[in-house]
């Protein structure tokens, strides 16, 4: 199939090639790509994650995405479902520039739900690129590929939410592996999506332990200074206090908090209906992605109560 009328060929000898894809063991030979291939030689952060998502884990993403953009920093990563998706519009939303590094050809949209995070990129003045020649479709081979591309493209990565075995996690051993500085956000030791993360901590990677903390270090590893200011934390009650620890049923939450599960239930249709916490689809409820962003207008919820450069 032939280039699209806006594509471009980058050979590994010519102008414009990315210099720290030579740090690969295998560097590829040529880069095609739409948009602006420039996006690709300006300080960038990598941001993976799961592709099926917690709440917690898209809230991370999204928060990670939007304090590099305030800090003049594009946000680079695979443009999946999940984790990747929510970076990729976080940082549009935010209005910086992101790229999406693809699995199939760069005129291929994969999966067909990111079509936004594909247009946005090129539109918003970054790019899609590939290895993988135009018009090609997904091939088990072609990710792990795409994942070193992610890992070898940003000085930092940040790994949101992962499971032990996962295209995450082999994304994050090849940043190693180029010594990049890996940032990992610890999660719940219940929760399989933390699996990965928690794992990575124990192996050395940055704790990031709050929103604070990630723009502190993302500030200091670039050297330049955030433009924009976080969010306060909320105090809330004893039941998103139990569900921002571990998601869980109706029936877990009434007996790890020793109340009645009709009780349980009434906080959590109250807490449904101001968007605090939503149903997963095997039965728990979590906090919403919003309340994890800090967007709700919530002081206190009871019980029973209804970059410049530095």
């Amino acid at each position: 199939m032939g280039a699209p009328a806006n594509g471009w060929v980058i050979e590994r000898s010519g102008d414009g090639w990315p210099p720290a894809l030579e740090e690969l063991a295998r560097p590829p030979e040529r880069l095609y790509g739409l948009g602006d291939p420039a996006a690709l030689l300006g300080p960038c952060v990598s941001i993976v994650g799961a592709r099926r998502a917690t709440p917690y884990g898209l809230a991370i993403a999204e928060m990670a995405a939007r304090i590099s953009v305030e800090c003049g920093i594009t946000v680079v990563s695979g443009g999946a479902m999940g984790c990747d998706h929510a970076a990729g519009i976080a940082a549009l939303k935010a209005g910086g520039t992101t790229v999406v590094v693809s699995g199939c050809g760069a005129d291929v949209v994969y999966p067909s739900t990111s079509l936004d995070v594909y247009e946005g990129a090129v539109e918003g003045g970054g790019a899609v690129i590939s290895v993988v020649p135009w018009g090609s479709g997904p091939k088990r081979w072609s990710f792990p590929r795409r994942n070193e591309l992610i890992a070898a493209l940003s000085r930092v990565l940040v790994v949101t939410e992962a499971g032990r075995r996962s295209g995450t996690m082999y994304t994050a051993e090849a940043a190693v592996e180029l010594g990049r500085i890996v940032y990992a956000i610890p999660g719940s030791i219940f929760s399989p999506n933390s699996s990965g993360t928690n794992r990575l901590l124990s192996e050395g990677a940055r704790v990031i332990a709050d929103e604070a903390e990630l723009s502190t270090a993302i500030s200091l590893d670039y050297g330049f200074m955030r433009l924009g200011q976080g969010r306060e934390k909320r105090a809330v009650g004893p039941v998103l206090s139990a569900l921002v620890a571990s998601p869980a049923r109706p029936d877990e939450l009434a007996e790890r908090l020793n109340e009645s599960v009709l009780t349980i239930m009434r906080t959590l249709t109250d807490h449904e209906a101001r968007g605090l916490v939503e149903r997963l689809p095997d039965g728990r409820y979590s906090p919403t992605q919003s309340f994890f962003l800090g967007q709700n207008e919530v002081d206190r919820v009871s019980m029973g109560g209804t970059c410049r450069t530095s």
